[in-house]
């Protein structure tokens, strides 16, 4: 009796498990349009957004599991991913491919009770993903593009679910931020495979360091320039008493462009996480984003500082 409930203990714990909830944190980036465009208090718009995010949730733990069970004989070569539920035989394959099916017909049946346009949205990850499981991983910079193209699908759904417009700037940002933390993911799996062989993904063959840091360095560059002109072009009007006070004193502090506080900030970021890249610590994003405290206190001070101009009294003209 014991051991049977231990078996059942262990399967339950490995059904969790392989949903991967942890990495529910990338799709935060779905609240992103709502949140820049000083609707997040709009309570229609952020039920919407909220259970677009629930959606993506879903539908990325149901492609997890497919992937994890195409991928169980490179898993034990690896390190790290040799623990996962299928990879280390704790969970049944019939028990994952149900739970796959589960996952990803409530999240395509909310999403298409939400909006047309993130149904089709969803429709078309799901398919680009499965493809990238079964090969398109093992080509070399095509599956950085991929790995990129969901950030950026995770942001348009949220804008599409509230009708929002995204400036060209915006989207540039979003892009460049995409294909940072993908070639930032690749760089720390290629010092990952230096020190244990035998390789684990095809296309790491194809990549080597120099050539990876050159691309970290380029999307990086390109992810705070992209930002700074963002803020520059797109920044609200100020309407704080504060600053047409300060307007009143000199001509020096009547530009409207409050957002461009935050520049220093996200620099700060972009450096640090381009730090525990190189130190081969970023093959997984969403951890770093949990776990590493100044990655943790720049993520809240940036946020604080753009809810500040967005949402203190500050006339907000849209992205």
């Amino acid at each position: 009796m014991v051991n049977l409930q231990t078996e059942k203990s262990s399967i339950v714990l490995s059904i969790v498990r392989i949903a991967r909830p942890i990495h529910w944190i990338k799709n935060l980036s779905i609240f992103a349009a709502i949140f820049l465009t000083g609707l997040l208090f709009e309570k229609s718009m952020f039920v919407r957004v909220a259970w677009s995010f629930v959606a993506f949730s879903f539908l990325s733990s149901g492609i997890y599991i497919i992937n994890d069970i195409l991928d169980a004989k490179v898993d034990r070569l690896h390190p790290q991913k040799k623990f996962r539920p299928i990879a280390n035989g704790s969970l049944p394959i019939p028990i994952a491919l149900l739970e796959s099916f589960i996952f990803i017909f409530f999240a395509l049946t909310i999403a298409f009770s939400i909006n047309q346009l993130l149904f089709m949205l969803m429709g078309a990850y799901l398919i680009m993903q499965l493809l990238y499981s079964v090969g398109l991983k093992n080509i070399a910079i095509l599956d950085i593009l991929i790995i990129a193209s969901g950030f950026i699908m995770r942001v348009y759904a949220g804008a599409f679910v509230i009708d929002a417009h995204l400036s060209v700037w915006f989207l540039l940002c979003v892009v460049s931020v995409a294909l940072f933390l993908a070639s930032g993911k690749r760089r720390a799996e290629l010092n990952i495979v230096h020190e244990s062989e035998p390789l684990t993904r095809k296309s790491l063959s194809n990549y080597k360091k120099d050539l990876l840091n050159s691309y970290v360095t380029m999307f990086g560059n390109a992810s705070w320039m992209s930002w700074a002109l963002f803020t520059f072009f797109e920044s609200p009007k100020a309407a704080l008493p504060f600053w047409l006070v300060l307007a009143e004193l000199s001509k020096t502090t009547t530009i409207n462009k409050l957002l461009m506080l935050t520049i220093p900030v996200t620099i700060f970021g972009i450096m640090r996480y381009q730090a525990l890249i190189f130190e081969g610590r970023s093959e997984t994003p969403e951890k770093l984003l949990l776990t590493d405290k100044a990655l943790i206190i720049v993520s809240l001070l940036w946020v604080l500082i753009v809810y500040w101009v967005l949402y203190s009294g500050i006339t907000v003209t849209g992205i």
